[in-house]
């Protein structure tokens, strides 16, 4: 199925159209800063191999996406959104991913992983980092921006007719919502809400009753936009636009009448917002997570935001009021939140300026305005999203609702988002009648709320509603639906590699994958009811569940590999996925390649493994795609001698995904769709020459050998699902 090296190039041009070469020929130098390894890898045996580090290795992959904001070829407000997207998954790294760092630094201790030294290293390589950032938005977007006539405009650039359109503005719509607080005993310090956006002022003269206090804080409600495009009438000569920061810095005197304003600073603190709960010790875990929601915007600070122009007494006083070390200070020559700059893509919204557009085809092997279940009990149907469209889904679960022998629905919800199609319709089937079960994850790091808002809407209309099993997350993709045939019940699946929600199977690679097989669809009753019951889950046939079987049979898999080429037999594995943290498939791993198995590793995200270390790791190769959508699909394909295996799953390989999440992975075993997932998620892959980053020995990422003119996988895979007519163009993605 995997055709050998010498053979992917004939394989790859039936995905591009045209040869690609065996292999990546990298010649490239390493771009990444900073080292990724924790310690120095050496030869010696696996007992010796150092993992590289994972925080360090997060980083690593937002320079990657950096890179897309830097490139000359990527349409300007794309290369925009990129760098917005650096920001975003960053705040997420300090939400997430900091506070033990900081901590331990803090209190002067090393724990486990973390210490005064891993600290300071995150430190210096975000610090880098943002610095990067900003030097490209001041010194190259934001000219780029004004050739094409974008400009945002500070209050010394506003005409006089500009400024009176600023001030109504400020007038009628800002002032009335600020409220600000001068501090002293009787006012302390208020509660400053995880990222948001406040000034700190620093007064002269005296207040109301007499007294100097010098110091006042600013909150900027949310509600407000942070963008405001100007009236062409204001401004005829182009796409002009004010900040809401300018806005409130161009009338901050007129909030403390009778004082005068010395210095003042915006400023955004970002806290730890993983929400921690003893769930044995909790009655009601929707009511414990609403509760605990509330408390979210107002963890640990970690990090603290401000312009380059604040003065050390107005940090100083921060940094001291949110108990921060002055390396968590990140002082930014623009925004403080770039994120916020999305909406300046939305705004401009010229084409001329974003990717060609891209509509998503209709899934081709399902037949148009036909019954889907009677299709699928003929065949399996696989679904490649984005390049197909979400709709064929949508279409099977409108189906099943309309259909009035559909008895049950049952469907897993982790990411549906707050506007979802599949919750309404689900809604829809309990009105019609149809018994649904619904089990909603209530614990989707920051959809919780959504979740939860979904989950009291399902059981407010009769649907049967569980949370799943306590301490474990419910991340595996599945729906199923139950039909009355004559006198039989039968059962049509669909499992996937990703989430329900519409928006992102428009942004994500993602595989659905439309079943009748009996075996397959009796598993995943099993697994409901499983989920439900929290008996001891069936003996399951088809599919692989974690925590109970997944990460047992991945390292007998492996190992079936390892032995086949201690044997001398072919021996290959190629698997993708978004992260590779678990050290006992990557030790497994690495045993497999010592004894001859050639092993190719693609990985967007995190990777532990070290790889092509001479002596160690020289049969492992792992790379990282960055392509137009965010990398999504998990597949894992095992070659042992004359036995091949395929498998597609909602898992990283992960010690989280395999031992504290319920997971689901399932075989392909049909020949014509393996091979299909084989060319298009595997192969296609592995000969991307523009796109794709390779990880050195040495720990860092090498780019691709031809960034803006090679062939990228989505490229390849746009090119093969557009209609004939349609010219995709340039693909460089979205995380």
């Amino acid at each position: 199925m995997l055709p050998p090296p010498s053979e992917h190039a004939t394989s790859l041009s039936s995905v591009t159209g045209g040869a690609q070469g065996d292999g990546i020929a990298n010649t490239q130098p390493n771009r990444s800063e900073d080292p990724l390894l924790s310690r120095q890898s050496s030869d010696g045996p696996l007992s010796d191999l150092s993992f590289l580090d994972r925080d360090q290795s997060i980083l690593a992959f937002n320079e990657r996406v950096f890179d897309w904001a830097c490139r000359s070829d990527v349409p300007l407000l794309e290369r925009l959104r990129y760098l917005c997207i650096v920001s975003s998954n960053l705040d997420e790294f300090f939400e997430v991913r900091a506070a033990p760092h900081l901590t331990a630094s803090m209190k002067g201790e090393a724990k486990g992983l973390y210490s005064t030294d891993t600290f300071q290293t995150i430190s210096a390589q975000v610090h880098s980092l943002v610095k990067r950032q900003y030097a490209l938005y001041n010194d190259r977007l934001v000219p780029a921006f004004a050739r094409h006539g974008i400009r945002i405009v500070g209050h010394n650039e506003r005409t006089p007719v500009q400024k009176k359109w600023v001030r109504d503005y400020f007038v009628s719509d800002v002032r009335p919502l600020l409220i600000p607080v001068g501090l002293d005993p009787a006012h302390p310090f208020p509660q400053v809400a995880n990222k948001s956006l406040n000034f700190i002022v620093r007064l002269r003269g005296y207040d109301a009753f007499g007294r100097e206090n010098e110091i006042a804080i600013v909150k900027i409600p949310r509600a407000l936009p942070r963008l405001m495009r100007l009236p062409d009438r204001v401004a005829p000569d182009g796409a002009l636009f004010v900040s809401l920061s300018s806005i409130v810095r161009a009338h901050l005197d007129e909030l403390f009448p009778g004082r005068e304003v010395v210095e003042f600073s915006q400023f955004r603190v970002t806290r730890h917002s993983d929400l921690a709960l003893d769930e044995e010790d909790v009655r009601n875990l929707r009511t414990a997570l609403r509760q605990g929601l509330q408390h979210r915007h107002y963890g640990q600070a970690v990090r603290l935001e401000v312009s380059s122009g604040c003065s050390p007494f107005l940090y100083d006083f921060l940094l001291t009021q949110f108990q921060l070390p002055l390396a968590a200070l990140y002082r930014v020559p623009g925004p403080v939140n770039l994120v916020r700059l999305t909406q300046l893509v939305d705004l401009v919204n010229d084409p001329a300026l974003l990717f060609p557009a891209w509509t998503s085809a209709w899934p081709r092997q399902l037949q148009p305005n036909a019954s889907i279940m009677e299709q699928l009990r003929h065949r399996d149907v696989l679904i490649h999203q984005p390049f197909e469209s979400f709709d064929g889904l949508l279409a099977f679960l409108q189906e099943a609702v309309n259909d009035p022998d559909v008895l049950v629905i049952k469907q897993t919800i982790y990411r549906t988002g707050a506007d979802s199609r599949l919750m309404e319709l689900l809604t829809e089937a309990v009105r019609r009648g149809k018994e649904v079960m619904a089990v909603v994850e209530l614990k989707a790091r920051f959809d919780e709320e959504a979740n939860i808002n979904w989950a009291e809407a399902l059981e407010s209309v009769g649907a049967q509603v569980v949370y799943g099993v306590v301490g474990l997350k419910t991340h595996a993709k599945m729906l199923l639906v139950t039909r009355r045939e004559g006198r039989k019940l039968r059962r049509y699946g669909h499992l996937s590699t990703g989430n329900y929600n519409v928006r992102t199977a428009r942004l994500y690679t993602d595989l659905s994958y439309l079943t009748a097989d009996e075996a397959t669809t009796a598993d995943m009753d099993g697994v409901f009811n499983h989920l439900a019951s929290q008996n001891r889950p069936p003996k399951l046939r088809k599919l692989m569940l974690a925590p109970f079987h997944l990460h047992r049979r991945m390292l007998e898999k492996i190992e079936q590999v390892g032995l086949a080429a201690e044997a001398g037999q072919d021996a290959r594995i190629v698997a993708k996925m978004n992260a590779l943290t678990d050290e006992a498939l990557m030790r497994a791993l690495v045993r497999a390649a010592q004894r001859g198995a050639r092993i190719d590793l693609i990985v967007r995200g995190a990777c532990m493994l070290p790889a092509q270390v001479p002596g160690v790791t020289e049969n492992i190769r792992v790379r990282s795609v960055i392509g137009r959508f965010l990398e999504h699909t998990r597949v894992f394909y095992f070659r042992a001698a004359e036995q091949e295996d395929l498998y597609l799953s909602s898992a990283d390989w992960m010690n989280r995904n395999m031992m504290r999440r319920i997971e689901l992975a399932w075989p392909v075993d049909d020949p014509a769709l393996r091979q299909q997932i084989v060319d298009e998620c595997l192969v296609a892959y592995l000969h991307d020459d523009r796109d794709a980053w390779t990880l050195n020995a040495s720990g860092g990422y090498d780019r691709a050998p031809y960034p803006g003119s090679g062939q990228g996988a989505q490229n390849a895979l746009m090119l093969r699902y557009a209609p004939p007519s349609a010219a995709p163009g340039a693909s460089p993605g979205r995380r």
